[in-house]
């Protein structure tokens, strides 16, 4: 009976993670090209001038794919600056992520590959996930609530060919890195991610400053109380590193509201104690993605510590992150080892 019942929510919990989940009543356009966000060459992702491109300092990695942002305001309306967490976008705004990859990574004006762009739509009661596939010829995208999978191939900058199965998350899968505080959140726009230099129309400017110039952005903090997020690839001490590495990659479900707040293990930018850092912290639940390590992590001892171990699993059962993840990221796992291996 206690297997029957168990064999009974595995496939509750399954059909739960699985099935797509929209608002009813709801009508989105079937296709990308319908919510008229770029030029008529829709592979050129050309945005039309209404769109304000954004780009991360610290971004997540998703299988070494290539990203571009962008956000829609309604007309007349202001993001709220929060010093700390994802700033408070009116009803209405569109955060647009298309994912796509260079045919060559040495010679991208050999083209591209766009997989998919993902919608986040702030509706009166919360923000919604959409995720929309191109098509093989890349003319437009298509909404698949049930996510996809699509084979990839592309030399990466060292001439080596990779391919990967790369999976597009269905809605019930977004809402999964979403949730803060029971609730689907943004994860990237925070004043320590835009608090960078990037290139509007050919010309550098600071993300804040430019927001602020636009009338894009209400209560923004005086400059010198923007904080800081280090570019894990380039900039910043092993530490600053490391933890912006967590902040981007772990956190937004390892944080005190988020999905994983039950393991007590916060990865967030903001947390102070070692012990929820996981130093010397046991795993609330062991089992196979502990691989039989007895700390998330032990000091000095990368090989040791669970939160590499499963950053360096290719294993759906043990991996982390558990979605949008095929490949390992072995400049992010050399990071967090050398940075173990200083405490």
């Amino acid at each position: 009976m206690r297997y029957y019942l168990g064999l009974i929510f595995m496939v509750f919990f399954f059909w739960a993670w699985t099935s797509p989940d929209l608002p009813e009543n709801k009508n989105y356009p079937e296709q990308l090209s319908e919510h008229g966000f770029f030029e008529n060459d829709l592979s050129q992702l050309k945005p039309k001038k209404h769109l304000i491109p954004y780009e991360l300092k610290a971004p997540l990695f998703s299988d070494y794919a290539h990203k571009e942002r962008y956000v829609v305001l309604p007309e007349g309306a202001k993001v709220t600056y929060n010093s700390d967490q994802v700033f408070d976008f009116p009803v209405g705004t569109k955060i647009i992520k298309s994912f796509y990859y260079y045919h060559n990574e040495s010679k991208p004006e050999k083209g591209r590959r766009i997989i998919e762009t993902r919608l986040l739509i702030h509706e009166e009661n919360g923000w919604v996930a959409l995720p929309y596939v191109w098509n093989d010829d890349q003319t437009d995208a298509f909404l698949e609530v049930a996510g996809d999978t699509k084979e990839v191939e592309w030399k990466d900058g060292k001439g080596k060919k990779q391919k990967i199965q790369y999976s597009v998350p269905n809605v019930n899968q977004c809402k999964g890195c979403h949730l803060y505080k029971d609730e689907i959140k943004p994860i990237g726009p925070t004043a320590r991610q835009l608090n960078s230099t990037i290139k509007v129309n050919d010309v550098e400017v600071v993300q804040l400053k430019y927001w602020q110039d636009e009338n894009y952005i209400e209560d923004l903090a005086a400059e010198e109380m923007w904080p800081e997020i280090s570019d894990y690839e380039k900039e910043g001490s092993l530490e600053e590193r490391a933890r912006a590495y967590l902040d981007i990659n772990c956190a937004h479900c390892h944080n005190r509201n988020g999905p994983a707040n039950t393991s007590g293990l916060y990865l967030d930018i903001h947390e102070k104690d070692p012990m929820h850092l996981g130093v010397n912290k046991q795993p609330v639940a062991a089992g196979r993605g502990s691989g039989g390590r007895p700390y998330n992590i032990v000091p000095g001892e990368p090989s040791k510590s669970i939160l590499l171990y499963r950053m360096q699993s290719e294993d759906p059962g043990v991996m982390m992150p558990e979605i949008s993840r095929k490949m390992i990221h072995k400049e992010g796992v050399e990071l967090i080892s050398d940075w173990i291996s200083s405490m």
